[in-house]
């Protein structure tokens, strides 16, 4: 394993500091239709924040760099920290234009025995090319991706913290996935070729890291820090996995985070989740920026550009995601 460069040791020494800021306060809270008093974890956007912060210290997490695998040993080393069962598939993964992409989806288990589970997930790797860079001289330089890719992992790292000191009635997986912005660049003029997104996902699918493996449904998360982010229902997510979805917008809405879960219909995208559903057959809702404002992309302003850094990252967004995602699993029975 290489050696882990700076982000890891700012973590490590932000740690402390963020438990010691209210991060393990509780919510107590009786469950009107079963009467059973309930105690959910409050989410720490600080804590995220670090996280977030962390990854984008090590620079672009695109495969086969330095960077990259630094970036795995540290995320690792968090789940194994916050007291996952950790599964690492390396693999080999071919992109779209033939290289050979060393690839690793890290998965974290908790409480693996449970047949009751809900699957939480993100993309961990950045997109080598910022093809959607108002500057056509930027096309090729690969992107940070804070907020596409170093977002969701900072509330799941979050999440996996809490999970440590309190766990839900039902199983948890959290899996990182790689190789999913690795995708045909904009800029290719030849014959476009189909999936070359979502690779580490793909693999995943087809090579879950349990046998027979199933859950309830999946969560994925994807650009979840922006400022002033909006979260439309996404169009895949409606058709496949409605009753999940309804169930994730309602309670953000009953913890008053409205003006980020829009209830209303956004569009349809590539994303993990589509091949979550159609080859592992489990229902996904992907949480995912939709701007409908946005010139640039209806992803927003940063999205496949190099603007994509911390500046444009929000506790508040961090905070309404990730808190809504501790609500929801510990409500599951």
């Amino acid at each position: 394993m290489k050696t882990i460069t700076k982000a890891f040791a700012m973590a490590m020494t932000l740690l402390p500091a963020v438990m010691s800021c209210g991060n393990t306060s509780q919510k107590q809270e009786t469950d009107s239709e079963s009467n059973v008093e309930i105690t959910i974890p409050t989410f720490n956007a600080d804590s995220a924040y670090n996280y977030v912060a962390a990854q984008a210290d090590f620079g672009p997490r695109v495969p086969n760099t330095e960077a990259h695998w630094q970036c795995a040993a540290f995320l690792t080393q968090q789940l194994e920290r916050f007291g996952a069962k950790v599964i690492r598939q390396e693999t080999t993964l071919a992109a779209w234009n033939g290289t050979p992409l060393r690839a690793c989806n890290i998965i974290g288990a908790y409480r693996p025995e449970l047949k009751k589970r809900v699957l939480l997930c993100t993309h961990w790797d950045s997109r080598p090319y910022a093809d959607n860079d108002p500057d056509e001289k930027n096309h090729k330089t690969p992107i940070l991706g804070v907020n596409d890719g170093a977002s969701g992992v900072g509330v799941l790292l979050e999440v996996a913290r809490q999970l440590q000191t309190q766990l839900p009635t039902i199983g948890i997986d959290i899996i990182f996935f790689d190789a999913e912005d690795y995708g045909i660049p904009q800029w290719w003029n030849g014959k476009y070729k189909d999936h070359t997104w979502c690779l580490g996902s793909q693999y995943w699918s087809r090579h879950p890291h349990t046998p027979n493996y199933n859950t309830r449904y999946g969560i994925l998360l994807d650009m979840v820090g922006g400022k002033n982010a909006t979260f439309f229902y996404e169009g895949y997510s409606q058709r496949t996995a409605s009753s999940a979805m309804k169930k994730i917008w309602k309670q953000a809405r009953k913890l008053g985070f409205e003006q980020f879960f829009i209830d209303r219909l956004g569009t349809e995208v590539t994303d993990d989740h589509i091949y979550v559903n159609e080859i592992a057959r489990i229902p996904c809702v992907d949480i995912i920026n939709y701007d409908p404002t946005s010139k640039n992309s209806s992803f927003g302003d940063t999205w496949h550009t190099i603007d994509d850094d911390l500046q444009h990252i929000d506790r508040v967004t961090l905070h309404a995601v990730g808190q809504t995602l501790l609500d929801v699993i510990y409500r599951e029975k």
